[in-house]
């Protein structure tokens, strides 16, 4: 993540904030008082809320684990080609 001095980031705000929105890369501003903060796009804030969210899930990670495990032993689910034909739309 890329670093800046508050006082750099506020005499260049509007590239800073094109930046961030643009390579969807964080920037944290550093402060002398040590109270640091972080500057992230809304898309990409949204996108780190929904992780969390799954992640913090016990039952959804449990799902995801399972069906992981069914996919590495290729004993899932296997529709056949009309179904795949409906589901694509081809």
């Amino acid at each position: 993540m890329n670093s800046v001095s508050v006082n750099k980031f506020r005499d260049n705000l509007k590239s800073f904030v094109e930046q961030v929105v643009t390579e969807h890369a964080p920037l944290k501003v550093t402060r002398r008082s040590g109270e640091d903060f972080v500057v992230i796009s809304a898309d990409d804030w949204e996108r780190e809320q929904e992780t969390l969210h799954v992640l913090q899930n016990k039952d959804l990670m449990k799902q995801i684990a399972a069906s992981l495990n069914s996919h590495n032993k290729k004993a899932g689910y296997r529709p056949n080609q009309d179904e795949l034909s409906k589901i694509t739309g081809i």
